[in-house]
């Protein structure tokens, strides 16, 4: 009885001891599968953050670009602001000067027609007055 007792408990044991290495290389298995599908899992995040972190890049390089060609631009700008201010106080000086001068031809011109006027009564009167002169002289 007890041999046969040892028997089945013997029997048992090395059932158990192979359900337990079935158990323990199913875990293995288990275990290395997780770990491969964790490495890649990890790479491909490791593969993403690298295109993102090229991509910030490139876009952050563009911010830079597109921001010192803004400042380049304001720049230009304020030149041009400062030459239109400038071109437009130099033609309203002349403007202001070619004013003067017609206003002065003007009244000169203006003047010399009085003149002229004035004279050519004088002239009238002469004339008239040399005709009765002329008329009683004959």
């Amino acid at each position: 009885v007890v041999y046969e007792h040892r028997s089945r408990l013997e029997r048992s044991l090395q059932k158990e001891r192979g359900e337990h290495k079935k158990t323990k290389e199913d875990f293995l298995v288990y275990k290395l599968e997780a770990q491969e599908a964790l490495n890649k899992e990890k790479q491909d995040s490791m593969n993403r953050y690298g295109a993102l972190s090229s991509q910030h890049k490139i876009l952050k390089n563009q911010h830079e670009d597109v921001k010192k060609q803004l400042l380049d631009l304001q720049l230009q700008h304020n030149s041009l602001k400062l030459e239109h201010r400038k071109t437009l106080e130099t033609h309203s000086q002349k403007y202001a000067h070619l004013q003067q001068e017609k206003d002065s031809e003007v009244s000169n011109l203006q003047d010399t027609v009085f003149k002229l006027r004035e004279e050519s009564k004088l002239l009238r009167k002469a004339h008239q007055e040399v005709h009765s002169q002329l008329l009683s002289a004959q």
